[in-house]
């Protein structure tokens, strides 16, 4: 199932069914489950994880040393992904830092298509999708289920999370909270990510109560803290709810307003 023309180095661990497709290098201790095919002429470096049937396309660049100046050769991190995610041409994706968690992981069921980029220390959760050229600073969080429209950009130590979604082109320099919509440069509230929920099977009760949180955030003329409190309070208040209330509470960088 080796191409050949791939190079692979002999520390490397591959699941006997592994497609290396032509030209590919494969670096030392990288370890690729069952099932993963790798596109022509991609390169992944070590320390590097792949789980099970992930499809790899061509001049891919996986776990190359992060562009951070502190970052020392040398420094035992390393880049993990789980299982069945597509990435697409021209991806970047690099490892950790020891100065923040040591890793960059990219979790299960991920859509990434072409020239997106991963910084160092990013943790990405499962089902998402990045359209072309999103782009990650380091640090950043992406929980489940989020879209990045295309030449979306993430500014470091951002969190985005669950069932956020970004229009094309946004920048995104504060914390999305779960469920919204955003667009501009700086990103901006523009009202919850409605379709999204029905899609993934939100009842019409849960998408108005969401729809209720948002409004106490955005237009209900409180201040954050307020708002918080509000919701706290709400005789209404549901686990979908309390998640959102609880992600504004942990946001270090705030959240867009």
């Amino acid at each position: 199932m080796i191409h050949p023309t791939a190079i692979v180095d002999p520390s490397a661990t591959l699941a006997d069914d592994v497609e290396i497709s032509a030209y590919v290098i494969i670096g030392a201790d990288v370890e690729i489950d069952s099932g993963t095919w790798i596109g022509p002429h991609a390169v992944i470096q070590g320390p590097t994880r792949i789980g099970k049937d992930n499809q790899i396309f061509q001049f891919t660049s996986l776990g190359e040393i992060p562009q951070d100046k502190k970052f020392v050769r040398g420094d035992k991190t390393e880049l993990v992904i789980g299982d069945r995610n597509v990435i697409r041409e021209f991806c970047t994706f690099n490892r950790g830092t020891t100065q923040d968690i040591g890793k960059t992981v990219l979790g299960d069921d991920n859509w990434i298509m072409a020239y997106v980029h991963l910084a160092h220390d990013c943790i990405i959760g499962n089902h998402t999708i990045f359209a072309n050229n999103a782009t990650l600073a380091g640090h950043v969080t992406i929980e489940d289920y989020v879209i990045l429209g295309g030449f979306s950009l993430v500014h470091q130590f951002c969190r985005v999370g669950q069932y956020a979604f970004t229009g094309m082109g946004s920048s995104v320099a504060k914390d999305i909270p779960p469920y919204v919509m955003a667009m501009g440069s700086p990103a901006s509230p523009r009202g919850i990510n409605r379709e999204g929920l029905k899609r993934h099977g939100f009842t019409v009760d849960e998408i108005s109560q969401i729809k209720d949180g948002y409004r106490a955030l955005y237009r209900s003329g409180l201040g954050f803290n307020e708002a918080l409190l509000h919701l706290l309070q709400s005789e209404n208040r549901t686990e979908r709810l309390d998640y959102l209330v609880k992600f504004c509470q942990q946001s270090q960088r705030g959240i867009i307003r």
